[in-house]
């Protein structure tokens, strides 16, 4: 069966990508960066009871096209079909989410990440994880800090894979767990169609958006919006209308916002509860 492709001008264009189109890690960690800094994490389909579908040609409708982001799936798929096409040897993995929760907890393996090779090397990407995405790929070596152009992170081994751990200002946190078990689209379909339509998912209950700019990581939880720097400092400021949450939405996270009477809604919602 003939892989899925995208265009991959129009791709490299929405991202800004004019680098050699090599598979090489200067490459890969160009691309990695432009991705995340161009096309935000955003979750406005499912919380407005739209479909999400990640087949290759809606994804590169949407988010190359489009002017919209989108959750993990969306975005670690466009990225691999781009890689792949670039020359890069990438496997599709998942991950079991640990977030803000405790390490022996038991999650679904409802993340999306990518192991990609440049030149025999194993190497972790990830530009779908919210707030605290990756936005550099990562060497497949354990115990050993590695540089971001923000937070630093690492990958420490047990449990029969691995868990990706980023250094914040109260020590090292687990941000998932992922054994190197190869994924199929058949299988992330399963898991996205759970979180885009039941009511128990969160991406059905609460806005998220995030973008990681220069020294700072962007972040929209509902109508309070959050600039994190890299020195540590933090700021929060509470959106109280719809005019100030679309302007965030647009502006700060670049989003061609859908004509939708539902958005209407959903905003003019959150504004209230802010009052």
């Amino acid at each position: 069966m003939t892989a899925p492709t995208i265009d991959l001008d129009a791709y490299l264009r929405c991202i800004g990508y004019s680098g050699p189109r090599e598979a090489t890690l200067d490459a890969l960690r160009h691309l990695h960066a432009r991705h995340t800094e161009t096309l935000p994490f955003e979750n406005l389909d499912p919380l407005l009871g739209r479909p999400v579908s990640l087949e290759a040609s809606a994804l590169e409708s949407k988010l190359v096209r489009g002017g919209r982001g989108g959750y993990c799936f969306e975005h670690n798929l466009l990225f691999g079909y781009a890689l792949r096409q670039l020359g890069f040897r990438v496997t599709w993995l998942a991950a079991r989410v640990l977030w803000n929760m405790p390490e022996d907890a038991l999650t679904p393996r409802s993340h999306m990440l990518l192991l990609v090779e440049v030149d025999g090397e194993p190497f972790i990407a990830d530009v779908g994880f919210g707030a605290w995405t990756l936005t550099a790929p990562l060497r497949l070596e354990t115990n050993v800090e590695q540089m971001t152009p923000h937070e630093p992170f690492r990958l420490v081994q047990g449990d029969g894979g691995y868990r990706l751990q980023s250094r914040t200002g109260i020590g090292w946190r687990t941000l998932y767990r992922f054994d190197l078990e190869e994924q199929t689209l058949a299988d992330y379909k399963m898991i996205n169609y759970y979180l885009s339509t039941s009511p128990d998912s969160h991406f059905r209950r609460y806005v998220y958006m995030a973008r990681p700019g220069h020294g700072r990581r962007y972040v929209l939880v509902n109508n309070q919006f959050s600039v994190h720097h890299m020195n540590g400092a933090t700021e929060r400021h509470l959106l109280t209308s719809p005019v100030e949450l679309r302007a965030a939405m647009e502006s700060v996270f670049r989003v061609r916002l859908p004509d939708a009477p539902e958005l209407d809604a959903t905003l003019a919602r959150l504004a209230a509860d802010a009052a």
